[in-house]
């Protein structure tokens, strides 16, 4: 089932601006191409489309993206180039709603088990189920050698998303950017 344009954007908004907004710090994991030579790069660029694009014009979660992407890519010495660069940039996003269900503990057994509901209004009281719904958020920026048009790392964070808080969302990228580059482990030309 596809999402109707307005809700994918939203989507990819509120999953590009959420991960900064979990409450505990969002899950990031790197992986790159063990087989590249980083030290031949030195430029990088963005790809004409981004996947956070979808709805067909740059949106303000992709001009956050790009800002925050080039103050890392920078900081690591990596030129912009927009014609001809040696790397690409692109980010995905999306959200998904998730249920985490917490098994009951099991009732007492041995020395203690013959209190197992005695203390209780009715025999097994307290022994359900905990059912929490969360949407979760996953962002990944991916850079492409562009020559050879193939990925050469990826970075990804996922995290449960606060919906509900949509202030500051180009502060909540840039955090969750800086922790997603701050495992790319490069610079340009081997520096």
């Amino acid at each position: 089932m596809e999402l109707p344009r307005s809700r994918t954007a939203t989507a990819v908004a509120v999953a590009s601006a959420l991960l900064a907004a979990c409450a505990s710090a969002p899950d990031i994991k790197t992986d790159y191409n063990h087989n590249t030579d980083f030290s031949v790069y030195r430029s990088f660029g963005f790809v004409q489309n981004p996947g956070t694009d979808r709805q067909g014009y740059e949106s303000l979660t992709t001009q956050y993206l790009k800002t925050a992407v080039q103050r890392e890519m920078t900081s690591r010495g990596y030129q912009y180039n927009a014609q001809a660069p040696d790397l690409l940039v692109n980010f995905n996003a999306r959200t998904q709603e998730k249920v985490q269900v917490t098994p009951a503990p099991p009732p007492m057994m041995g020395y203690y088990g013959y209190r197992g509901g005695l203390y209780a209004p009715w025999p097994g009281y307290g022994f359900y189920n905990d059912v929490y719904t969360y949407t979760e958020g996953t962002l990944n920026i991916d850079v492409v050698d562009r020559k050879a048009m193939k990925l050469v790392w990826e970075g990804v964070a996922v995290g449960s998303v606060d919906t509900r808080d949509q202030s500051n969302i180009q502060q909540r990228i840039d955090k969750v950017v800086g922790q997603i580059f701050a495992k790319y482990p490069f610079r340009a030309g081997g520096q």
